[in-house]
């Protein structure tokens, strides 16, 4: 694509490690303003990209880092423990992996001028683009584009019909001036993650710019073979563990100082307290162990060379919808132990109970997981889409 090929893209060299803790106490504390404007500001934005949130997943060859699952996911857990909506912009770093079924040559055009690359996108619903000269004409528009304010190159979900007349569901990228985006993202909570409608009207786009989402990867290397739709389900799912893990230590903060205007016992005092914190703690790192587990099982088998089981997989995607599932309730049960102090809008467990709980809405962590990884269990096929 000419057009993409010009498109001037921000680079950054990656900061220093050191540099993290500052940007969490940043966002921290610009946490409201997020949740006013419905996005991330640009500032933070170009923060992640020079700590290398971007060219995290981005191959060597492009001048990546390419990390492994693990440790992008503990990054975004990070992020997530100062803000859930900074957590889950953040995530969509993903883009890198997601990229890498462009063709080879077009993924060097991508990251020409860098592998710092922004990418957010709408899937659903694929909407149909007819076969034009020079490509695939794209037209439609597409919810839940998280992210896509601070973008550099967007993608939509295209639906083009092959010479049989099959449909092949797609991904169209394209520079994100080429798209409109519809400020909408009137929700309960995660508001700060910018997740507009992107609008796009009869932008032709080269074939070569496109790819099958969920499809293989154009690239070799062990990051590549990792299971896509469960690594897109993990960068997500452990936002609700970063977000669990700050409500617990907010509880912590708050108790230390807090005196009871009755004259009972102050928070940390309490028996019932400590009895429930320390059940918290012990259910969040459980399933926080579940969910690298997995990754880590998954992650030696490729380093091998080798293929990873059907089962291996369903653990990977089992492991993630329960770890939102805990994380959404122990943030809530934390809130409890507040009592009318945690519904304040000026504590952090308000937005904290409202941003975990629409994790566990995704449609990634929906009930289904469960009837597929029970089924694996005993044998049987799991239903279409879930491996």
């Amino acid at each position: 694509m000419d057009k993409m090929t010009r498109v001037s893209l921000r680079t950054a060299a990656p900061a220093p490690a050191d540099d993290l803790p500052d940007l969490l106490a940043e966002i921290r504390s610009r946490r409201k303003e997020f949740e006013a404007q419905r996005f991330i500001s640009q500032d933070i934005i170009e923060r992640f990209r020079a700590l290398g949130v971007y060219r995290a997943l981005v191959a060597k060859r492009f001048g990546g880092d390419e990390v492994s699952p693990a440790e992008f996911c503990r990054l975004i857990e990070t992020i997530a423990t100062a803000d859930g909506s900074a957590g889950w912009v953040a995530s969509f770093g993903i883009g890198g992996v997601y990229l890498a079924a462009l063709p080879v040559e077009t993924l060097a055009k991508l990251y020409a001028n860098g592998p710092d690359v922004v990418f957010a996108g709408g899937i659903f619903p694929p909407q149909p683009a007819p076969r034009v000269e020079g490509g695939f004409q794209v037209s439609g528009r597409w919810s839940w584009s998280s992210g896509s304010m601070g973008a550099d190159v967007v993608g939509v979900g295209i639906a083009p019909k092959s010479d049989t007349g099959s449909s092949l569901p797609r991904m169209a990228v394209m520079p994100k001036s080429s798209a409109r985006i519809e400020k909408n993202w009137e929700v309960s909570g995660l508001l700060g993650t910018g997740s507009h409608d992107l609008v796009v009207e009869n932008v032709v786009v080269p074939e070569e710019w496109t790819f099958v989402r969920g499809g293989g990867a154009s690239l070799d290397e062990p990051l590549y073979r990792y299971p896509a739709l469960a690594f897109a389900t993990q960068v997500l799912a452990v936002v609700a563990l970063g977000i669990a893990r700050s409500a617990i230590d907010e509880v912590i903060a708050m108790a230390a100082g807090r005196a009871s205007v009755t004259g009972a016992p102050k928070l940390g005092d309490r028996v019932y307290v400590q009895l429930e914190m320390a059940k918290i703690e012990a259910e969040l790192r459980a399933a926080r162990a579940f969910f690298y587990e997995a990754i880590d099982d998954v992650w030696t088998v490729l380093l091998a060379g080798e293929t990873p089981t059907p089962d291996q997989v369903s653990m990977l995607r089992l492991s993630s919808t329960h770890a939102t599932r805990v994380g959404a309730d122990v943030a809530r049960r934390a809130q409890m132990l507040t009592g009318m102090t945690g519904v304040y809008e000026a504590s952090p467990l308000a937005a904290q109970v409202r941003d975990v709980q629409v994790v566990t809405q995704h449609a990634f962590m929906g009930d289904i997981t469960y009837q597929n990884a029970g089924a694996m269990l005993f044998g049987l096929a799991p239903l279409p889409g879930y491996l």
